[in-house]
């Protein structure tokens, strides 16, 4: 049986030309439990490396809202065009996490989100025209382009990886979009996070099975699956039935400076000026940029 859920009008959701109070905190939430988890990772790489980290953060989401969704009742009646947009859903979810993952072991967590953010920022830039919001996207490549600058002689791979993850995080807000407004909402969520889990067990697996003799860093994987994976895409699925794909790409926008407050207070990673610089341009480009409404997808 299809899911017959309705999608609420985008404009609901808006006040003034802005997004409601109630996404915004739902916003907050997502943040603070993404980097929570993502600290609890970086913890664990000293015993595990970061490849086998993110596929534990992909099994405990897919286990979690496999459990609560039982998403097999509802995808044996779907259509061969909706098993395919979820299987690429679930593929881009699983690689954007692993890459990431590959990132923050080589650079501070706030950097390595505002550079990955040029992906988010491009989509919505793509969603709405005008001198403003390419005026917008000019500042966050400044901004991707200050902070990659400052780290590649640090760990140009790590660059690499941020950027990687920057542009599956893309794909990722597209095709979560297109799975929200199909009406699947977290159950479908649940369907692809299990084949995000099969698709990076070639690469991923071995490493985290390899470490699962040691109880802490089991502990540490597993809780950066419940905080930063279960917890904030089963909000993104509530949030991407209120918001345009753009309004929700701009919102996400606003996480940079959130990651490098939770790496300075967990991780004690205290940026540098040129840092701040990049990071900074980054949020500017979010506040300069024109809010989206209309729906995109």
């Amino acid at each position: 049986m299809k899911n017959t859920t309705t999608v609420p009008d985008p404009a609901s959701s808006t006040v003034r030309g802005g997004t409601a109070p109630h996404l915004i905190a739902l916003f907050v939430v997502n943040a603070i439990s993404q980097y929570a988890g993502a600290s609890l990772a970086v913890r664990a790489f000293g015993a595990m490396p970061a490849a086998g980290v993110a596929w534990i953060r992909v099994l405990t989401g897919a286990v979690v809202l496999g459990a609560w969704r039982r998403p097999w009742r509802e995808v044996r009646g779907q259509t061969a065009v909706t098993l395919l947009l979820l299987a690429a859903f679930g593929i881009a979810l699983a690689a954007m996490n692993l890459t990431f993952y590959l990132a923050i072991q080589r650079l501070p967590l706030g950097t390595t989100v505002a550079i990955e953010f040029i992906g988010p920022i491009l989509v919505a830039a793509i969603g709405a025209r005008g001198p403003r919001n390419l005026a917008a996207l000019a500042i966050a490549i400044a901004g991707v382009a200050t902070l990659s600058r400052i780290s590649v002689s640090g760990s140009p791979l790590g660059v690499v990886w941020a950027l990687a993850a920057g542009l599956l995080w893309a794909l990722y807000i597209v095709l979560a979009h297109q799975v929200a407004r199909r009406g699947l909402g977290t159950t479908g969520l649940a369907a692809a996070m299990a084949v995000g889990v099969v698709a990076i067990a070639p690469l991923a697996a071995a490493p985290a099975l390899e470490s699962a003799g040691h109880g802490g860093v089991m502990l540490l994987a597993v809780g950066a699956g419940l905080l930063s994976s279960a917890v904030p895409y089963a909000l993104d699925q509530v949030l991407l039935r209120r918001l345009s794909r753009g309004a929700f790409a701009l919102l996400l926008s606003l996480l940079p400076a959130t990651a490098t407050v939770m790496g300075l207070v967990l991780l004690r990673q205290i940026p540098q000026p040129l840092e701040i610089l990049g990071i900074g341009l980054v949020v500017a480009a979010v506040v300069l940029r024109t809010p989206d409404e209309a729906p995109t997808g």
